[in-house]
């Protein structure tokens, strides 16, 4: 029944279509939540009026989050009319920056010399800089491109062709000075932005150690000040820096000593900006990783290296915060870099899959090939859509809230690129395991994908312990009433009669998102409403139980992500789709089909992890999982007999 109802639906549209298109022409004025033509009965009046107010630089300060709001069983429509984030000049100018680009990769980067060679040539890393790419996002008045998250995002899909390339220009601008041009004062940008933008300074990110790794708050590195208090004097080492040896300037995290509002001294950490010019600054060797091979990535060392104090960056124990900033502003990117590598991938295992012949057909005419080609293009898809959607809040609001965002795409983005590369180099069987092909390397580079910038088991954590406190904040009586049902039968019986008008055949749909979506995805828009209200209740029954904290119940909290994972991506793919065939875009029915069929398979991937989570983890298989672990780490391994072994 549900396959049937995902079927292409042939309604007219006109409507629709006049509503996109009015809403389109209004999002360039007024941002993302206008797009929908009435307000949202769910937003209340406070959210509303927070959101419209304007900054400096006439932008919206705020915008609605939209997965935190999903814990709450809230969905901002206008999030399902996809955005027109570039005026026409800003993209043909946008067409004029790539072409170039996309020349030189193909035809003067060699990505095999790059990864045989462990290094990016010198001329290679000088024609970057001439294309302005060391200073993308950097405003123009200190000699950046002055682009958007969106023009960036198109530009790492680019620059995603040679990976080693791709690390090195994000771990210089999304990580090395982000963090100056986030947080840093009007003097140290513009001391520092202007020679980071040419490339005649190189930017590097110094925050993990040995005994730290995802945890920044274990950091132990000291920064002892003088006792002016004009001066600190760093020590200590970090690991894992990209773009190590090369760096110029570097952003350190260190502990200093600082006096709380008790009076007492503690330890906080800050961010420095640290010139290699101070002295002190050395390198370890160069880190032989798996992967990205020819990215600069090696231990740096501080020993005594003195730092002005007004090279603090964020204030005096601001350093967490700066961190966060950073991570969050521009791990989004990740899916228009994951976009890039399957794409090239896909075109070659499709020139290979045609003219492949195998038992008398040729391997495009075998089910399980077609299968592997169709879950790359929905992937894909998929993440281009989450991509440009958080990249268009990221221009259109101030201070936009997309760290949520920004963590699933990241997500998403680095396990489904992973899995289309492998499925790439399984079409071409043993031509793709050897260097011949750039599958092989390709394999071995994306794999960094899900442990850089934030695992993907930490960014699990983030997404949902997030989103759960910003919804428990909201429904802290439901869930105390909800812990005590005894005293409270009225409450919990009408919950019940709330949660049976969902569960019913014609159910009640508040939201009509089915209104905000081409005809094409109405009942998709009705499935996902159904699973939305679902998920509202199985949150409130989770945290209704977690009286003693939720960060131990992380099985949970993984399936809680990966359910806002896929609702995130459902929501951009019918967005992206609906404006497809609305506007005529070429191929568009296509892009129904994909949208049709990445729904139907994400929304049975969220009712299955709602019934996991509603069952708890007694009877899902959680905590048997839990207890098979526990005994294999107190045998120290693989604790059953081996099954040669006799016992007579």
């Amino acid at each position: 029944m549900l396959c049937t109802k995902f079927q292409r639906i042939t309604t007219p549209c006109h409507a629709y279509v006049h509503r996109y298109a009015s809403g389109a022409r209004q999002l360039r004025k007024t941002g993302l939540r206008s797009l929908s033509s009435a307000s949202p009965a769910h937003v209340n009046q406070a959210e509303a009026g927070e959101e419209g107010i304007q900054s400096q630089s006439g932008k919206p300060r705020h915008n609605v989050p939209f997965a935190k709001n999903l814990f709450l069983g809230k969905i901002e429509q206008g999030m399902l009319v996809f955005p027109e984030a570039l005026e026409e000049e800003q993209l043909e100018d946008l067409n004029h920056l790539i072409q170039p680009i996309e020349k030189f990769f193909a035809e003067s980067v060699d990505s095999a010399a790059i990864d045989a060679n462990q290094q990016i040539p010198e001329e290679t890393l000088q024609q970057l800089k001439k294309f302005g790419l060391f200073g993308q996002r950097i405003p123009r008045e200190y000699g950046g491109l002055g682009l958007g998250a969106t023009e960036s995002a198109r530009i790492a899909e680019v620059t995603a062709a040679d990976h080693s390339i791709s690390v090195m220009l994000a771990a210089h601008q999304n990580a090395g000075l982000k963090g100056i041009q986030l947080c840093g004062t009007d003097a140290q940008k513009a001391q520092y932005l202007p020679r980071l933008a040419t490339g005649e300074h190189v930017a590097a990110f110094c925050l993990t150690e040995v005994a730290s790794g995802s945890d920044a708050a274990c950091i132990e590195m000291k920064a002892i000040p003088s006792d002016d208090g004009q001066t600190y004097t760093l020590t200590g080492s970090k690991i894992w820096v990209s773009n190590g040896s090369a760096a110029d300037i570097f952003t350190v995290f260190a502990k200093i000593p600082h006096k709380n509002t008790m009076g007492d001294i503690e330890q906080t950490v800050t961010a420095f900006i640290v010139e290699r010019s101070f002295g002190g600054v050395t390198n370890g060797n160069h880190h032989e990783t798996l992967g990205i091979r020819g990215s600069d990535t090696c231990e740096v060392n501080f020993d005594n290296t003195p730092v002005p104090a007004e090279n603090i960056l964020g204030g005096v124990g601001g350093g967490f915060r700066v961190a966060m900033r950073v991570l969050n502003s521009g791990r989004f990117t990740m899916g228009s870099t994951g976009a890039g590598i399957l794409k090239r991938l896909l075109e070659l295992s499709t020139k290979h899959a045609i003219h492949r012949e195998q038992f008398g057909q040729k391997l495009k005419d075998f089910g399980m090939i077609q299968e592997k080609f169709a879950r790359v293009a929905l992937d894909v898809y998929a993440m281009e859509s989450m991509t440009y959607m958080t990249a268009a809040i990221m221009d259109h609001y101030e201070e936009p809230d997309v760290s949520v965002e920004s963590a699933i795409v990241k997500v998403f983005s680095s396990e489904r690129t992973w899995q289309g590369v492998s499925d790439c180099l399984q079409v071409l069987g043993g031509r793709g395991y050897t260097k011949d092909t750039p599958i092989e390397r390709c394999l071995r580079d994306s794999r960094i994908m899900m442990i850089s910038e934030g695992t993907n088991e930490i960014l699990r954590l983030y997404i949902a312990i997030n989103c759960l406190q910003f919804a428990g904040a909201e429904i802290r009586e439901v869930v105390k009433k909800m812990r005590d049902p005894f005293n409270n039968l009225g409450f919990l019986f009408k919950k019940t009669i709330e949660r049976r008008k969902m569960s019913r055949k014609k159910p009640h749909f508040a939201l009509k998102l089915y209104d905000y979506v081409h005809p094409e995805f109405g009942f998709a828009a009705e499935e996902m409403e159904k699973s939305l209200a679902n998920f509202q209740v199985v949150v409130e029954k989770f945290l209704s139980m977690c009286t003693e904290g939720i960060a131990g119940e992380q099985m949970a909290l993984r399936r809680l992500a990966d359910i806002t994972v896929d609702f995130y991506a459902c929501t951009c793919v019918m967005a992206r789709a609906s404006r497809a065939l609305s506007i005529g875009l070429k191929n568009a029915d296509h892009e129904a089909l994909m949208a049709r069929t990445f729904c139907l398979q994400a929304l049975a991937r969220i009712e299955k992890n709602i019934e996991d989570l509603d069952i708890t983890k007694y009877n899902n298989g959680d905590e048997m999982l839990r207890m098979v672990a526990e005994t294999v780490f107190k045998n120290g391994g693989y604790a059953a007999e081996h099954p040669l072994t006799r016992n007579w």
